[in-house]
């Protein structure tokens, strides 16, 4: 296993699990599975480490299988999951490893079995990797894909299969990501959706992972009209979710955040001016988050939203347990979100829990009936197509999250303005050598 802080836990847990990769596997540069024979070279982003990126030229990538499609990139993403990656937390990571599961580009070349897209399309990609054919991708359930990711511990861990990612170590099936100047598609015709002439890249582009995710938290958990919303996380999934929240009718919605991310609360509140915020770093002495919710909410919110993530440990007990590889993820939120909500509330978990907790209160769950609803990765697939379509009608604005545009040559210092949470820096666009110039009202590009 790849060394990281929830190798301990998981290794305890399940054993030393070998990690077994599927034929379509294409990790590391270098592989057989990239390298035309004309010796075509790109640049890409590769994880060098603990809290370490690296710019390097690799061999582009070929086509391996007859369903597979190259996409020349010309748009991509830092999402805050790929920070667990930054930070060593995700296991199976390999150094060498090429980020990033958000992309949009044209389509440069199609295997013989790929039916629907064609050399010059212009597609965004789903971040998951499904086959299209298996029980779930039936469904329109491709997170969790039974055919794209053959990784043996995440099989053990879940009770069953997860779909592949692109860019997410080897634990989501060891896929070569899209921070890069081209990628290869398996299953093309499933994986990729069509951009119309009317939706930029920098508005579809966020069809990937986050319009998508967020979208699914809200519909997920079952926001409804007059529902009163809390949100812990500011960032752009913690952002759209509270602008999803109000698009299905809740008459509040409360966003939690606070230390280095403080500043997103006024950043989301002028583009949704309806919202209504905590500072937790900003308490009177002997309030909580849970108190202040029930201040401002008779028998607290309906609704609980977790945007944030299980890495963030805000007390000494639970940092030393995941250092010491006790636990993979904090059960601090998860808590407070249970002892914040009304008895009978709900509450949707979309930020990345990666394994096994300690002192869950598992009890105020049970006692008060609270429904805890894990999201799942979000099933891109069942929702991009309606999304395009509320984007193409001005009813989804994806700009409202997008702070900055970078280059792809700067991606190592972009990664520490987002770990740093940087202020003012929201979303971004990455643009490579194919991307076309900025479009009207996107970020123009920021020198770094």
């Amino acid at each position: 296993m790849a060394t990281s802080r929830a190798a301990g836990v998981v290794e305890k847990i399940i054993g030393n699990t070998s990690d077994a990769t599927i034929t379509t596997d294409v990790s590391n540069p270098g592989q057989n599975d990239y390298g035309d024979q004309d010796g075509a070279r790109m640049k890409a982003l590769t994880w060098n480490g603990k809290n370490s990126v690296k710019l390097v030229e690799t061999a582009k990538p070929r086509i391996i299988d007859d369903a597979d499609v190259i996409v020349k990139v010309t748009g991509s993403t830092i999402c805050g999951s790929d920070l667990h990656l930054y930070h060593g937390s995700i296991i199976e990571l390999q150094k060498g490893d090429i980020l990033g599961h958000e992309f949009c580009g044209l389509v440069e070349s199609v295997g013989p079995a790929a039916k629907k897209v064609k050399v010059g399309d212009r597609v965004v990609a789903s971040f998951q990797i499904a086959c299209g054919e298996c029980y779930y991708c039936q469904r329109k359930l491709s997170s969790v894909c039974d055919r794209t990711n053959a990784n043996k511990i995440a099989n053990a861990m879940y009770g069953g299969r997860t779909a592949g990612m692109f860019g997410y170590s080897h634990f989501t099936g060891g896929f070569a990501g899209g921070q890069a100047e081209y990628v290869r598609v398996p299953y093309g015709d499933v994986n990729l959706l069509h951009l119309p002439d009317d939706v930029p890249d920098e508005k579809g582009l966020y069809l990937s992972d986050v319009l998508c995710t967020s979208w699914h938290c809200v519909t997920d958990t079952g926001v409804k009209d007059g529902d009163v919303v809390a949100i812990w996380g500011g960032g752009p999934i913690g952002q759209m979710c509270a602008e999803f929240s109000f698009y299905h009718g809740a008459s509040r919605v409360i966003l939690i955040d606070g230390g280095n991310g403080a500043w997103r609360l006024d950043f989301v509140k002028k583009k949704c001016p309806r919202l209504e915020t905590i500072d937790f770093t900003q308490l009177p002495k002997g309030e909580s988050v849970t108190s202040m919710l029930k201040k401002m909410v008779n028998g607290g919110p309906d609704v609980a939203l977790e945007c944030a993530a299980g890495e963030y440990a805000k007390g000494w007990a639970h940092y030393f347990e995941t250092l010491l590889g006790m636990e993979t993820d904090t059960s601090e939120l998860l808590n407070e979100m249970i002892t914040s909500v009304k008895a009978f509330g709900r509450i949707g978990v979309t930020g990345v829990y990666a394994g096994y907790t300690n002192h869950f209160n598992i009890g105020a769950l049970m006692q008060t009936g609270i429904r805890l609803i894990g999201n799942g990765q979000a099933p891109v697939h069942k929702h991009w197509e309606r999304l395009l379509n509320l984007i193409r009608q001005d009813e989804v604005r994806p700009l409202n999250m997008v702070t900055h545009r970078f280059r792809l040559e700067d991606m190592e210092k972009v990664y520490n303005l987002f770990d740093k949470r940087e202020k003012g820096v929201q979303k971004v666009f990455i643009q490579t050598k194919n991307s076309a110039p900025p479009s009207p009202g996107a970020p123009s590009l920021t020198e770094l």
